[in-house]
């Protein structure tokens, strides 16, 4: 069962002017250090922060409440398998929000894609819930 979807889209030219006028400051209030040296190592480092970002708000959107509520930026972080398939991590408010959300007998699943096409970077956040066997 579907138990939230969220969509972001996130303007790649305004995290890097906002990574200039603020630097660390910005980076260590909204991303983990997992994400910065991701995004660090890369060639498109705003984009690769800007698909972060897209994709923090997609899922506070997913969990119902939207940047609010006590969710913070870094109650939702994004790493990538192997393969490349990013993964969403919820700590914090977000990890009880996601709890409260899922209907007894389930585990919930944070399913995130993302995507970018210069200036823009795109994020879609689906929750499912699955029952556990």
């Amino acid at each position: 069962m579907i138990l939230g979807i969220g969509t972001d889209l996130a303007n790649i030219e305004r995290i890097a002017a906002t990574l200039e006028r603020f630097g660390a400051r910005f980076r260590n209030r909204v991303f983990t250090e997992t994400e910065q040296l991701k995004a660090e190592r890369r060639r498109d480092v705003a984009g690769t922060y800007a698909k972060r970002w897209a994709a923090k708000e997609a899922c506070s959107k997913a969990l119902g409440t939207g940047l609010r509520m006590g969710i913070a930026w870094k109650d939702m972080s994004v790493s990538n398998l192997r393969s490349g398939r990013p993964r969403m991590h919820l700590t914090g408010w977000a990890a009880e929000r996601l709890a409260a959300i899922t209907p007894p007998g389930h585990e919930a699943v944070v399913h995130v894609t993302l995507t970018d096409d210069h200036p823009w970077a795109h994020a879609f956040v689906l929750i499912e819930a699955r029952p556990v066997a």
